[in-house]
């Protein structure tokens, strides 16, 4: 075990945030928590009704305190939501108490992975490519900005996702070789 371990996991909605966060954390015996979970327990609500009833300027002040919050932690890793680095404030935060990793896919493989998705709010949207690549656009440099790791995750496999988490973490003195799989351990098995 990695002492003070804090990862968090920033990036678009659809990218992969807290599925390969879960995995992350089990490869690592940490603990995981999902911010946007974090937030409902909070509001006692869905994310989505919370958006609609009280507006995106309260979700994104309930989102603040959580994110602070959970940043104080050790031993766990993170999954952020999507607009989690819009304000500076959370950027600061994240940088400061952790290792931030940014898993970064171009709109267009989002799209293929979240065009059927009705619980995303900010995706509710008559052309949910266009608002895609403007959430992208807008995003991007915030994303880099908090981020100290960037991982390319336009189509890989979770497996291989967390393969390229864990070389970056052991490269920088993060993790040791003893915890990064070997390829023929991070490959898919086929039966």
């Amino acid at each position: 075990m990695t002492v003070n371990l804090n990862l968090a996991l920033v990036g678009m909605p659809g990218c992969g945030k807290s599925t390969v966060g879960r995995m992350l954390a089990r490869h690592l015996d940490l603990h995981f928590l999902d911010a946007d979970t974090e937030i409902e327990a909070r509001i006692g609500m869905p994310i989505r009704s919370f958006f609609e009833t009280q507006g995106e300027a309260a979700f994104r002040d309930v989102e603040q305190q959580v994110l602070a919050d959970l940043a104080q932690g050790r031993q766990q890793v993170i999954a952020t939501g999507g607009g989690a680095v819009l304000r500076p404030v959370n950027r600061e935060t994240l940088h400061a108490c952790c290792q931030v990793i940014y898993l970064r896919a171009t709109p267009e493989e989002l799209y293929r992975r979240l065009r059927h998705d009705t619980h995303r709010p900010l995706l509710q949207v008559n052309d949910p490519q266009k608002r895609l690549r403007e959430l992208y656009r807008d995003r991007d440099p915030l994303y880099r900005q908090a981020a100290h790791f960037t991982v390319e995750a336009p189509r890989p496999s979770v497996p291989a996702l967390l393969n390229m988490i864990l070389m970056q973490l052991e490269l920088a003195g993060i993790v040791q070789a003893d915890q990064v799989p070997s390829p023929v351990d991070a490959a898919p098995r086929s039966t």
